[in-house]
């Protein structure tokens, strides 16, 4: 390695974004990566299409980011949304904001990105290590390195920046593996929780049976937290064996999760009609049910029927079913008793990570001077829709800048960064 040499380690968005910013500076840059090829999450992430980021104005997109928003304000201020549009555009794909108001490239998919954006990386110098497993670091503080070959190297770079992920989806290469040596170091680290995460629900075995699987289209939850906070969003769910899942879910994990931490209760609400006002719905209920069943009556009266009504069934008690005003309450405030959190393993993302304050403004690790930190290793999480990318890319952006200002500093570059 060259005095100026940069070791990455991780290949996922924030590993080569902080790559491309070194190496269109004229660093040397070897990126080491322990799975066999690299951004296996980012692929996974595409399959449904790739959702890069957001069209929101700024306000509302720094909004998603919660408590951390601060922290992550910098970042974006370097590099929003459009930004990572402007930088998709450069790799030759095109994007477009669809209905929802996320932004998609043509095509939806990651693959022709991810092979652009290597081709540019590749043009530009670096050299991607597959297989090589960082194991932190040697009594001399030099990079342990576990070759493709079963063999183990000692790394001496100028600078390091650690991309390695968080601790879901271990699977694609994000094990959490990492936070023991930097604990050992002495970083302060927030514990890993699951983020973007299904809720587990004590599901009767006929409901189980019978809705496992089935979605739950434009329906209304809300959560009111012990402090009195109140979130409310509408969208789609889906029901599993185990409990609830999906984008609607996804959005409120972290309040919810948050609920249920240390013994706590979560148990919001979901409007089973949200188009439909609690009045409309008792009416509804009121006509006269005859001979016919109550679930015939739901279906013809408002429309109820499949997985809300199962739902309905659920959480009713018999003495209800005839009970008009009662039942309307219900459908459009039914309680939801989650149980626990899915697995961190499971979750889309991860919270927690290392914390902002063991951080200087450039991402730099203040106890390991030269070492630095991007992408979702970080603690900070987002809901899905394009925040979690943004912000990784963002992040190792802001690191890759971190670095030439360091290597500048201490006279490893002549040259300041641009």
């Amino acid at each position: 390695m060259t005095d100026s040499t940069v070791a990455v380690i991780g290949a996922g968005p924030a590993g080569l974004m902080a790559a491309e910013v070194l190496a269109t500076a004229g660093c040397t840059v070897e990126v080491h990566e322990a799975m066999p090829s690299p951004a296996r999450k980012l692929l996974r992430a595409g399959v449904g299409g790739l959702n890069l980021t957001h069209g929101e104005p700024p306000a509302q997109f720094l909004s998603r980011y919660g408590d951390r928003q601060p922290e992550i304000a910098p970042l974006l201020a370097g590099f929003d949304a459009a930004a990572l549009r402007a930088w998709v555009h450069g790799l030759g794909i095109d994007t477009f904001v669809g209905s929802s108001g996320r932004v998609f490239p043509v095509g939806m998919k990651a693959a022709p990105l991810l092979r652009a954006w290597l081709q540019r990386l590749h043009g530009l110098g670096v050299r991607l290590h597959l297989r090589h497993r960082w194991l932190g670091w040697s009594g001399d503080g030099a990079l342990r390195i576990r070759t493709a070959d079963g063999g183990e190297q000692c790394l001496r770079p100028a600078a390091t920046v650690l991309a390695l992920g968080g601790a879901s989806w271990p699977r694609l290469g994000a094990d959490g593996a990492w936070a023991q040596w930097l604990a050992a170091r002495g970083i302060a680290l927030a514990p890993f929780a699951p983020a973007n995460c299904g809720f587990d629900v004590a599901w009767s075995e006929t409901f189980r049976t019978r809705f496992a699987g089935a979605p739950l289209k434009t329906v209304e939850l809300q959560y009111i937290d012990a402090a009195g906070h109140r979130w409310q969003r509408r969208g789609d769910a889906v029901i599993t064996a185990h409990g609830i899942e999906g984008g609607l879910i996804y959005a409120l994990s972290a309040p919810l999760r948050d609920g249920l931490a240390n013994g706590g209760r979560a148990v919001p609400t979901l409007d089973l009609l949200p188009d439909r006002s609690l009045d409309k719905v008792t009416a509804a209920l009121a006509k006269p049910r005859g001979r016919r069943t109550h679930a015939a009556h739901w279906q013809r009266t408002l429309g109820l029927e499949g997985v809300r009504a199962g739902l309905l069934r659920e959480r009713v008690t018999p003495e209800l079913l005839d009970d008009a005003p009662a039942l309307a309450r219900r459908i459009k405030a039914l309680p939801l008793a989650l149980v626990a959190p899915r697995p961190l393993a499971e979750a889309i993302s991860t919270a927690g990570g290392v914390c902002f304050g063991a951080l200087d403004e450039q991402l730099m690790l203040r106890a390991l001077p030269g070492t630095f930190c991007a992408g979702e290793m970080l603690d900070w999480e987002a809901p899905t829709g394009g925040y979690l990318l943004t912000a990784c890319l963002a992040s190792g952006r802001a690191a890759g800048l971190g670095v030439l200002a360091w290597l500048q500093q201490t006279g490893r570059r002549k040259d300041a960064p641009a």
